[in-house]
């Protein structure tokens, strides 16, 4: 099968690492791992291995050692590593729910997918919108900060044809985390809801994410129900001795049952011996179990598809030739003290300063002010404000509190209205405006296929400074608990 030629754009950056939540005993790699930990930076292990990619890399310098090996010695098998503080060095300087905005970046990916007229075709290019959110990602090997939970995330995108995207994360829970999100944009007929369950353990020398959760995307203007897809796992190799690289490993499942079509991406990990590190494989198949096409190439690279009709290969992601759609984001005076970029400014600040000491005092203040409130409520959870827990058939997932409209104007201001009440026009200001470009709608015939929606231009992403009322972090924790508690 031939599908539509694709405009490349810039893929979302990947979640890296969350904080681990079990472990393994490591024994006797901590006598060996001190000098490996102390002397990376003269050590030819400390060399870029073999087919990694350099910002998937980092090496740490001595001090910086010290403290992850001071960290590992407090190791104990079944301890839970919630309770144990990571430095900041660690740290990427944003917060995990706005990370998972990456993979929102580019739904444009999916305008004008719902007008394919074969199912097999809008099937493969909802797994390359999906596969695409891997190949962007912060250099080195960082880690988000852990939400607070109740903390939020809201944000919106300005597409080049004037159409609007809109997304807000919640976290739902904090033991075991789970962060619930949810993207709506009505002009272009596009939802993505779904949730993160992290769990994560050391293995001697790596540090394995389960990540759990998955995403679910509809196109709204078709009847095809929702396109599930797992997460893949995730790997930070060279914890104690060697280079530190990140990998994503293992299977990512992408399944839709109105049709019956599934398709396992195998995100291989490269061997001892041979090999070679991003590689991906998987086969979509029919209700039948027959194969109708193949991925293949490098989620940091390019990604090919071959379909069984034609048996000819074709590259429908390019990461070196794409582009980013930024998002709009009000400045940290606007937010409310619970918002991620609010709640967590002073970290960022002392981060992006390179003032470890300043990142780990602030890092500590809201950190103990979430324990401080959990020792208060109890070990009731509060009902989210966005996301309400659902059981059915499937098991439990966590679905928005927002009912969709019919009406494409009605949605779009009921969506606004619902994620920022009160002050739907000023939460998230537009960015300067370019000259729209339009993104035609893809369509495609038996002989032909048509050409895939062009991306639009990257915005400005706000970054507009502001203060916090005085308040420390931790003091925005406590003064946010009575109005999140009375949350609808």
């Amino acid at each position: 099968m031939s599908l539509p030629p694709l405009t490349p754009i810039n893929p979302p950056r990947p979640y890296i690492f969350p904080l681990p939540h079990s472990t393994m005993g490591l024994g006797s790699h901590l006598a060996n791992a001190s000098a490996a930990l102390t002397g990376r930076s003269a050590k030819a292990e400390d060399r870029v291995p073999e087919g990694a990619a350099e910002e998937d890399t980092e090496v740490l310098d001595e001090k910086e050692g010290n403290l992850i090996l001071s960290l590992i010695s407090q190791l104990r098998p079944g301890m839970e590593l919630s309770k144990i503080a990571f430095p900041a060095f660690v740290l990427e300087p944003r917060s995990m729910l706005e990370r998972v905005t990456d993979f929102m970046a580019h739904p444009d990916l999916l305008f004008g997918v719902s007008q394919l007229n074969d199912p097999q075709e809008r099937f493969i290019r909802v797994i390359n919108y999906f596969l695409s959110g891997w190949a962007e990602r912060p250099k080195g090997v960082k880690k988000p900060y852990n939400p607070v939970l109740g903390e939020i995330f809201r944000c919106k995108y300005k597409y080049s044809d004037g159409s609007e995207g809109f997304y807000v994360a919640e976290q739902v829970s904090h033991h075991p985390p789970i962060s619930a999100y949810y993207y709506l944009s009505p002009a272009n007929n596009v939802a993505i809801i779904g949730e993160l369950r992290p769990q994560s353990k050391f293995l001697g020398n790596s540090v394995m994410t389960d990540m759990g959760g998955e995403s679910r995307i509809n196109l709204l203007d078709t009847e095809d129900g929702d396109y599930v897809i797992s997460m893949p796992n995730m790997y930070a190799r060279g914890i104690l001795f060697g280079k530190m690289v990140l990998e994503l490993g293992d299977v990512s499942r992408a399944r839709n049952a109105k049709h019956g079509f599934e398709c396992d991406v195998d995100f291989k990990v490269k061997g001892f011996f041979s090999g070679t590190y991003n590689a991906i494989a998987g086969k979509a198949k029919d209700k039948s179990g027959n194969t109708f096409g193949e991925f293949g190439g490098k989620w940091s690279d390019q990604i090919e598809y071959k379909g069984a009709r034609t048996s000819q290969s074709e590259v429908l992601f390019d990461a070196h030739k794409s582009k980013p759609i930024a998002k709009v984001v009000a400045p940290e005076d606007e937010q409310e003290p619970l918002e991620s970029r609010r709640l967590w400014l002073e970290v960022t600040k002392a981060i992006k300063s390179k003032d470890m000491t300043r990142a780990a005092e602030a890092k500590a203040e809201i950190e103990d002010a979430q324990r401080k409130r959990r020792e208060e409520t109890g070990s009731k959870i509060p009902e989210g404000r966005y996301f309400r827990l659902v059981k059915d058939g499937s098991g439990e997932h966590y679905e928005p509190r927002f009912e969709r409209l019919t009406d494409r104007d009605a949605a779009i201001k009921a969506v606004q209205e619902w994620i920022w009440p009160g002050s739907a026009a000023a939460a998230a200001p537009a960015p300067a405006e370019t000259a729209p470009e339009p993104i035609p709608a893809a369509t495609a015939t038996e002989d032909a296929p048509a050409a895939a929606p062009t991306a639009a231009p990257a915005s400005t992403e706000s970054e507009a400074s502001a203060t916090i009322d005085g308040h420390k972090p931790g003091a925005l924790v406590q003064e946010a608990a009575i109005a999140h508690s009375a949350s609808p």
